[in-house]
């Protein structure tokens, strides 16, 4: 499946974010049930994005050529600067997700993964279960961050925001809040979001609008 959407007006000045969304899932598929990766995500970063982005998506059965297909199509030929995962990362035979995302892999980011373990573990003991990993494609001029999130969309929302107390502030810091500036490393387009969902971090050096020292 294939939805190419614009969701915020792309400006002149800035090259529009590209993300690709893959929900892995033998059932949703085939159309035995309605996925809910897909929805989740999308909503997600239309709260969260306050520059333009596009989206593109994928719903795709448990098999590790498909994934490792559509993550090279993502990467290669749609040209997106981040790919998102969901589902196919537990302990079952079908669950082939890491594989097929390390298979494509130019280099590791091993911390995503195991920041994601960590949020997940102050919910559940099960989040030792998980095999989500993170990597870096490189296609000639290209490069993309791909990362393998959670099914569940309470899940999939923890893992990128992270954890807050009563009182909004910040107890564990979310996987996104360092995803803009790995995407500024491998030359993908400049991100922003909104600070209410989600607080992007940067180094002084790397601030568009940098404060004043």
């Amino acid at each position: 499946m294939t939805d190419l959407t614009v969701l915020i007006d792309v400006s002149d000045k800035d090259r529009a974010l590209r993300v690709g969304l893959v929900s892995v899932s033998d059932r949703a598929s085939a159309g035995i049930y309605q996925d809910q990766g897909l929805p989740a995500l999308q909503e997600w970063f239309g709260a969260a994005l306050s520059t333009p982005w596009i989206i593109e998506t994928r719903l795709i059965p448990d098999e590790r050529a498909s994934i490792e297909q559509a993550l090279i199509d993502l990467v290669d030929h749609a040209r997106c600067d981040l790919v998102i995962t969901t589902g196919g990362t537990g302990p079952a035979r079908r669950d082939v997700t890491p594989e097929a995302t390390l298979a494509v892999a130019t280099k590791e980011m091993p911390g995503f993964g195991e920041q994601m373990r960590q949020i997940s573990l102050k919910f559940v003991p099960t989040a030792i279960l998980s095999r989500q990993v993170a990597v870096i494609r490189e296609s000639g001029d290209h490069a993309a961050l791909i990362m393998n999130l959670p099914g569940q969309p309470k899940s999939i929302r923890e893992t990128l925001e992270g954890l807050r107390d009563a009182d909004g502030k910040q107890l564990v810091a979310g996987i996104f809040s360092a995803v803009p500036y790995c995407i500024d490393l491998i030359g993908g387009p400049y991100v922003e979001t909104h600070d209410a969902v989600c607080r992007v971090f940067r180094p002084k050096s790397a601030l568009r609008n940098k404060p004043n020292s």
